[in-house]
């Protein structure tokens, strides 16, 4: 994953999707021109044919330019280098239209290029040619500035859920294993090593991948920690529809806040307790995880629900979209004296 910081200012081109972008772009250039109703010719569909066939080399040659040359037009200044990026993409198609119009002369025959003069149809073709690749330019520059933006708001996010877990959990942590250090020093010492790959997750939450089965494992760790502090009035249920993608990649601390939030915000706050049921099941195409638990009624306290665990959900919703595009949803409601909420994210 590239820091966006270090990004160039010149797009990517050298990728199929942005070449198809562009050869696509030339293409409607040509539509657009042949179905102008300005009268002042017919289009034929050789005629047609033949400006696609332009079209589309101008494209291809102008993106394998500026492919082969963006590392080095990348180290000057963004506002001269941009002008300059303009100026070669007029030069590379006057010198192709050039081209073109040059052998129709002398090949003969009538086509769309003869139809006007050469330097009318070289000049224009340059100008063209040169708008458009600065317009498709804008627009791939703003692209990539909004994915490089979500990227760091995704970081961000990570980071201060980090910051987060740290005192909001450790107190009562290291109070409740000081407790038990005499009377079960066994239980201590596991309460302390689940304690440890909590926070090791929480100190590298902003860095790469997690998967599935991680996160299912940092959830069970947590949920051992709160069981010490709650006893009897927190029970677990884990529901695994097998078979699961326990490999599959996922934004690190994705289940524990879930989790944390199905605890403080409804175990903890019902005086009987409850259970927390964790149900994960896949289709092939999509990994659903459903987190249900009791939890207070919302209206009766006067708040909107669960106030505290919308920061938690939106940290995660954000990046789950992040991560896997407009086809992860999360969804959370209140109901009958429960708490779900639902992840459901493509399985790549």
């Amino acid at each position: 994953m590239n820091d966006p910081r270090q990004q160039s200012w010149l797009p990517e081109l050298c990728r199929l999707p942005r070449l198809a972008a562009m050869l696509g772009l030339a293409e409607l250039v040509v539509v657009v021109v042949a179905l102008a109703p300005d009268g002042s010719r017919h289009w034929t569909l050789p005629d047609f044919l033949s400006a696609s066939g332009f079209a589309l080399w101008l494209a291809l040659a102008v993106t394998v330019s500026l492919c082969s040359v963006r590392a080095m037009l990348s180290r000057l200044p963004e506002v001269p280098g941009m002008v300059l990026v303009v100026l070669m993409t007029g030069l590379i198609a006057g010198a192709c239209a050039a081209i073109v119009h040059a052998l129709y002369g002398v090949l003969g025959g009538s086509s769309f290029a003869q139809a006007v003069g050469f330097w009318r149809f070289t000049l224009g073709s340059a100008a063209m040619t040169a708008l458009i690749t600065a317009l498709a330019l804008r627009y791939f520059y703003v692209s990539d500035r909004g994915s490089a933006q979500m990227l760091a708001n995704a970081r961000a996010q990570a980071d201060a859920l980090q910051a987060r877990i740290r005192p909001h959990f450790l107190f009562n942590s290291m109070n409740l294993i000081a407790s038990l250090l005499r009377r079960d020093p066994d239980v201590a010492e596991r309460a302390v090593l689940d304690l440890s790959d909590l926070f090791r997750a929480a100190l590298g939450a902003g860095d790469g991948d997690s998967t599935l089965q991680a996160e299912c494992e940092l959830a069970e760790r947590y949920l051992s920690i709160e069981s010490l502090r709650l006893g009897e009035r927190l029970k677990v249920i884990w529901l695994r529809d097998e078979p699961l993608p326990w490999s599959l990649p996922m934004p690190r601390l994705v289940l524990q806040p879930l989790v944390e939030n199905a605890v403080l915000h409804g175990i903890s706050r019902v005086p009987a307790g409850g259970t927390i049921v964790l149900a994960l099941s896949s289709d092939g195409t999509h990994l659903r995880i459903r987190v249900r638990n009791p939890a207070p009624d919302p209206a009766t306290r006067g708040l909107p629900l669960l106030q505290g665990a919308g920061h938690a959900q939106r940290n995660i919703a954000h990046r789950l979209a992040w991560r896997f595009g407009p086809a992860a949803r999360m969804t959370g409601a209140w109901a009958d004296g429960y708490y779900a909420c639902e992840i459901t994210v493509p399985v790549e």
